[in-house]
Order: C-alpha cells, then sequence, then structure tokens
C-alpha cells in the first residue's frame, strides 16, 4: 500500500509544462508561417504586377484585359488566394 500512495507530483508537473511548451511552440509556428505566407503571396503580387505592367497593349488585348484592368484584377486574384490558403490553414488545424 506504501508504493500506491508513494507517487510524485513532479512527474504530472513536467508533463503538463512540456504539454504547454509544445503547444506554445506550435502556435508560435503556426504565426510565422502565415506571415512568410503573407510575404510570399504579396511578392508574388509584386512580381506578377511588375510582368503585366511591361505588356505591350496589344499583348494585353491578347489575354483578353485592358491596362486599366491590371491593378484591380490582381487584387481581386490575391483576396481570393488568400481566402483559400486561410481556409486551408483552418482545414489542417482541424485534422
Amino acid at each position: 500500500m506504501s508504493m500506491l500512495h508513494n507517487t510524485s507530483s513532479t512527474f504530472v508537473t513536467t508533463g503538463a509544462i512540456v504539454s504547454a511548451f509544445r503547444s506554445c511552440a506550435a502556435w508560435i509556428a503556426r504565426m510565422i508561417h502565415g506571415y512568410v505566407a503573407k510575404v510570399i503571396a504579396h511578392r508574388e503580387y509584386q512580381a506578377h504586377l511588375f510582368m503585366l505592367r511591361s505588356f505591350t497593349d496589344r499583348e494585353l488585348m491578347d489575354m483578353g484585359i485592358n491596362r486599366t484592368q491590371i491593378g484591380d484584377g490582381l487584387a481581386e486574384a490575391a483576396k481570393d488566394r488568400s481566402a483559400l490558403q486561410e481556409f486551408r490553414q483552418r482545414q489542417s488545424l482541424m485534422s
């Protein structure tokens, strides 16, 4: 009976600390991942904007867009992509 009552609480406390540390580390990793994804998306947006602005009016017409549609079209596509990435991130957190 002395063996059953001789349990140490340090093992439980250490486990709780390790669990809390892992949860905190996972949260920090998700935050960093989200920040990096946003930076990459912004750089991609800038590259596409630069590329489209370098086309002639004739090349843009061949693609079916007007020069005045470049900024708005890319902004809308960036919002859609960002929403899709956030949805995928939420799905990965749930599983």
